[in-house]
């Protein structure tokens, strides 16, 4: 398998990464997982914007136009022959002797490579219990950064507990978003989910969902939800790269509606692929 390393493309057992990059150190990086449906890149240059703003706010001076990272990621899916699954790619601030400050000098570090995804069909199909966790993380969700512990340990909790999502919590009753995806319920007919703000990684799926709710004049507002109407919603799904849209159906115990994937939540994943081939989506914030 062929690694972007840099400027370079290397075969992974010579991808070497100094131990004091400030990844390893810090998680003082940024970083996107795009997916790739035959052949082709998702919705790439929203990726790629997103990344742009994650670099932007974490100051870290990494001009992707200058880089020509777009054509850089094509020959890396070119080179690796990849049809089908997701290109991990994340950027760090660089290598350099340990010591909190930003250092002067240091160039960003930039790797690159294929990952395998599969469509989690089966979850699609009969639904995902969840567990709700208290959102322990920084108050900068809104950067994709490497700092994921929070994160990880929500997700094992879920594991653990025979849950696949944990739903992050804030403040008792703030439903924010879920350990690694966007978190929506429906009552009545209307689609709910956390406004794009510093509490939520404002997923390019998630801004994928606003413009097929467009397309299937489907009603969909940002309002914060509280636990009660979260359990009491007659659906909720999440979404994310890798998930696309997948209802819940159960969440610590609590039936969500009837217990089966809901009618929304079908729409969204039939529509999907419908209208997957637009290029850039126009509904972003």
């Amino acid at each position: 398998m062929f690694v972007l390393l840099n400027e370079n493309f290397v075969d992974r057992t010579e991808c070497l990464i100094d131990i004091e990059d400030r990844a390893n150190q810090f998680g003082d990086g940024v970083y996107e997982v795009i997916r790739v449906y035959d052949g082709e890149f998702f919705l790439l240059h929203d990726h790629l914007r997103r990344l742009t703003y994650s670099l932007e706010e974490a100051k870290i001076d990494y001009d992707i136009r200058h880089h020509k990272l777009a054509e850089q990621l094509q020959k890396l899916m070119d080179m690796n022959e990849f049809k089908e699954g997701g290109i991990y790619l994340q950027i760090s601030r660089g290598a350099s002797p340990r010591s909190h400050p930003f250092p002067a000098d240091t160039k960003p570090t930039l790797i690159a490579y294929p990952i395998p995804v599969s469509r989690p069909t089966e979850s699609q199909e009969q639904g995902i219990n969840a567990i709700l966790h208290e959102d322990i993380r920084w108050l900068r969700c809104d950067i994709k950064s490497l700092n994921l512990l929070g994160n990880v340990m929500a997700k094992q909790t879920a594991l653990d507990a025979g849950a696949k999502e944990a739903i992050f919590y804030r403040d008792y009753d703030h439903i924010t978003e879920g350990s690694s995806t966007n978190v929506f319920i429906v009552k009545d007919g209307v689609v709910k989910t956390h406004p794009a703000n510093h509490f939520i990684l404002n997923g390019i799926t998630r801004l994928y969902i606003f413009y097929l709710a467009e397309q299937l004049q489907i009603p969909i507002v940002e309002e914060v939800y509280s636990i009660e109407e979260l359990k009491h919603a007659d659906e909720v799904f999440i979404s994310s790269t890798t998930s696309e849209v997948i209802s819940v159906t159960n969440i610590d115990d609590v039936q969500i509606g009837n217990g089966k994937p809901g009618p929304i939540a079908q729409k969204f994943l039939d529509a999907f692929f419908k209208h997957k081939d637009v290029e850039q989506l126009s509904n972003t914030n």
